[in-house]
């Protein structure tokens, strides 16, 4: 998952020397994303996916289709009257490539031990452009990820597919209009990734949405604070930056899942998960545990006067 500011891209590289380009961010990343892959030592992009036609998810891919060998394009029947999209269509059509349409129902790859699959979006239109996003989900072995796009709640809900994963790109930047409740249950994701820039205009991600996810079970991790969030995996185990994450399903998923407490790493003050206060604790502070309050309270932490949480 690429570090391309308030935007998307990410890069899968696949078995068989074989890979795949979700997105690419604004224009002024297409070098970042195109010097990326080339260093990575690949000349062609097997499948490459345009989730949906907003500039800081296709900005780049002009770039990567003039730079590339490409192999089958996916996107979405929607369209935007900006230069940015004219731009794209014109950079296919000129290397004579077809479109193939992106929507529910549409298998990519089907292997033994590797599927990619299209499970959304599941209707024809929609009043919100973000709602036609590619929502691709890849199963490798007993690992799964699932890359959202922008999809909201609307396309959330439509969706009838297998969800669940361990590792998910998070909806629309982390904002409050993706990542229904029911939705995030439903994934049981043990990492979940945002792609969003430290500084932008639309105050993401939003944190009750980031909280939502942490009460799932799964880590938060952000392009913002992290850089480029690498996964690997060998369809048995997942690492994640260089580390281990437990399988949805596994003992230590459900260890997680069963969080009850937020504690202030600073502070060292515990608070429950409605607490209003807890929304405030920077993230680098904050964190989620299964242990009791009194035995946070041996390890030196103090309840919160507002919130009171007790075993």
């Amino acid at each position: 998952m690429l570090d391309v500011g308030q935007g998307d891209s990410i890069f899968i590289e696949l078995p068989d020397n074989r890979c795949m380009l979700i997105d690419s961010g604004e224009s002024e990343y297409g070098d970042t994303v195109a010097d990326y892959i080339s260093s990575a030592g690949y000349k062609k992009i097997d499948y490459l996916v345009a989730t949906h036609p907003h500039a800081d998810h296709i900005g780049g891919m002009k770039k990567a289709v003039n730079s590339f060998d490409i192999g089958k394009i996916y996107m979405p029947r929607a369209s935007a009257d900006t230069k940015t999209f004219e731009k794209l269509l014109k950079a296919i059509d000129d290397k004579g490539l077809k479109i193939n349409t992106a929507k529910a129902g549409v298998s990519i790859l089907a292997e033994d031990n590797l599927s990619i699959d299209i499970i959304a979006p599941n209707s024809d239109s929609y009043e919100e452009l973000n709602n036609y996003s590619a929502v691709i989900k890849l199963t490798y072995g007993k690992v799964k990820f699932l890359f959202m796009g922008d999809a909201e709640k609307e396309s959330e809900g439509e969706i009838t597919a297998d969800v669940s994963a361990d590792f998910v790109k998070v909806g629309h930047h982390g904002s409050k209009t993706s990542s229904g409740e029911e939705f995030v249950s439903r994934v049981g994701a043990r990492v979940a990734a945002v792609s969003v820039a430290e500084e932008n205009d639309y105050n993401l991600p939003d944190q009750a949405t980031l909280d939502r996810w942490r009460q799932s079970g799964a880590e938060v991790m952000m392009t913002k604070d992290k850089g480029s969030i690498v996964a690997e995996t060998d369809g048995e185990s997942l690492t994640v930056n260089g580390q281990g994450i437990a399988l949805s399903g596994s003992p230590a998923a459900s260890q997680a899942q069963s969080s009850r407490l937020i504690i202030n790493k600073s502070t060292k003050k515990i608070h429950t998960l409605q607490c209003p206060l807890a929304k405030d604790i920077s993230e680098k502070n904050k964190d989620y545990t299964t242990l009791t309050v009194t035995r946070l309270k041996e390890q030196g932490y103090t309840a919160c006067k507002s919130c009171n949480p007790h075993d």
